[in-house]
């Protein structure tokens, strides 16, 4: 319960991230706390001071491992992830749960699109897609309401958030079937592949 509490939270974000980046490659402390950096400012779930204490705590679960010297600076440790930890950044990516498309998480799930199932990234796009349209209702009924009670910024301010969820709804649908054209033409290759192919060469 501790567990899902926590990945449901700030530090399951960080944790699938830094699962996620060190899958990519081993690390040292200074280079993981750029990339994150990089990752995670935009969706304001990450502080410097919260990685050390994270990765100590995957050390003790035996996610990643450390190479170097424990005593010398942290730059110069090394941190890989594990078979153990393969395991778990798998079982992370496979979640398509509504915590997965809330505005902290999907952005980190969708940086690790590429190591993700098909299915899996199709559930997260729509359902992100289905959490902004209802996003969108409540922003619209809002501005209707109230447009005869503020004064000109404040519903400026309105339908600037208005044209911002609109433009996500619209790169959202455009990811989803961008992610439905390739399925059926992966589709349609393994249908016209190798068994025929084997078959008619046979022939010669």
């Amino acid at each position: 319960m501790t567990q899902a509490a926590k990945r449901s939270g700030r530090s399951g974000v960080l944790e699938l991230a830094v699962l996620g980046l060190l899958h990519e490659s081993p690390m040292h402390g200074y280079e993981l706390r750029k990339r994150l950096n990089t990752m995670l400012g935009a969706f304001r779930a990450f502080s410097y001071g919260s990685l050390y204490p994270c990765l100590k705590e995957m050390l003790a679960v035996g996610h990643v491992s450390a190479d170097g010297e424990p005593t010398g600076s942290r730059s110069r440790i090394v941190y890989k992830l594990t078979a153990d930890g393969k395991e778990h950044l798998q079982n992370l990516l496979a979640e398509a749960g509504p915590s997965s498309w809330e505005d902290e998480n999907f952005g980190v799930h969708f940086a690790f699109f590429s190591q993700t199932d098909a299915e899996v990234r199709m559930r997260i796009l729509e359902g992100r897609r289905n959490r902004l349209e209802e996003r969108l209702d409540h922003v619209k009924e809002s501005v209707s309401r109230t447009r005869e009670r503020v004064d000109s910024y404040t519903l400026e301010l309105q339908r600037h958030g208005l044209e911002s969820v609109e433009r996500e709804v619209r790169w959202l649908t455009e990811l989803i079937e961008t992610e439905r054209r390739v399925d059926h033409e992966n589709k349609d290759s393994n249908a016209s592949s190798p068994g025929a192919t084997a078959s008619a060469s046979g022939h010669h």
